[in-house]
């Protein structure tokens, strides 16, 4: 989905002041990031991986430091319910909208791992289906007391659609005519969603149950995982500079559903460069700038 440049700011039906009281609001979570699970990492997106140097692989971090969310404390799409770290927003489909990562040092694989979170802002817009309100988190990775991720991460929050008007599969506007060159080609099938929502403890049933996808939150199958789209960008881009990136930011434009493929897409920058992956349509459905500022 296309997050800028669309919106209006909102003012009514939300009790915004109540939602920017979790502005602040933090967490910290613990982590081991064992070899089995950088195993069960590669052997799931293994040769879309850049593996080279020391240090685990890029992207395993949305896959440790998992709050362990009872089951009875969890919302009827499958996520935690809210008010506790994030704010007691009352819409209730989520969508991870994009994002910034900058790469300080590699994570150490069969090493500790500990995430510190704080919600940073609470913005609430009009959008052409209806309120939205946008979270911003940001976040810290440490390995053995190493600052090696710094991370922000912004959240969406949007009322299911209504009956026969699903989520749109095409962002706004596709200005950048750019063609780039195709880098690869990824077909997603139900092993791999269940393997990734496995992989991150991601319960969002939009993954996996097909009936809820569809009726409940209006598309038109399995939705493909917005971090897995962002891991294979991030290690595109590392496989083309042959080292992490130091900055990465991303966004999401529009949804990837089952039945489609994902073809991997890379254009040169003058600081470092552009990598998106590209629906079947020739739709955009997630992009990513990268370089070593």
């Amino acid at each position: 989905m296309e997050c800028q440049g669309l919106f209006e700011p909102m003012t009514k039906e939300i009790d915004l002041p109540s939602l920017k009281d979790w502005v602040g609001r933090s967490e910290k979570v613990g982590d081991y990031l064992t070899n089995s699970l950088v195993d069960r990492f590669c052997a799931t997106l293994d040769p879309f991986l850049w593996l080279e140097g020391r240090g685990a692989p890029l992207g395993i971090h949305w896959c440790t430091t998992v709050s362990a969310t009872h089951k009875s404390k969890l919302s009827e799409d499958g996520h935690a319910e809210k008010g506790d770290f994030l704010p007691p927003v009352r819409l209730p489909a989520r969508m991870w909208a994009g994002g910034e990562i900058i790469h300080h040092q590699r994570l150490s694989s069969d090493s500790p791992v500990t995430r510190i979170s704080r919600v940073s802002d609470v913005v609430a817009k009009n959008g052409k289906s209806g309120p939205l309100i946008f979270v911003t988190v940001e976040q810290e990775f440490f390995s053995q007391d190493r600052l090696c991720i710094s991370e922000r991460q912004d959240l969406v929050f949007r009322d299911f659609p209504k009956t026969g008007n699903p989520p749109s599969s095409k962002p706004a506007s596709q200005s950048d005519t750019n063609r780039g060159t195709q880098l690869g080609k990824l077909t997603p099938d139900p092993l791999l969603l269940f393997r990734y929502s496995a992989l991150t403890f991601n319960s969002h049933r939009i993954h996996y149950d097909q009936d809820y996808a569809r009726n409940t939150e209006g598309y038109v199958d399995l939705v493909v995982h917005g971090p897995l789209q962002a891991t294979l960008l991030l290690n595109l881009a590392a496989k083309i500079a042959g080292k992490p990136p130091r900055r990465f930011s991303f966004r999401g434009l529009a949804p990837v559903t089952l039945g489609s493929s994902i073809s991997l897409f890379h254009t040169e920058e003058n600081s470092g460069g552009k990598v998106w992956c590209e629906a079947d349509n020739g739709v955009r459905s997630f992009v990513a700038q990268y370089s070593d500022n």
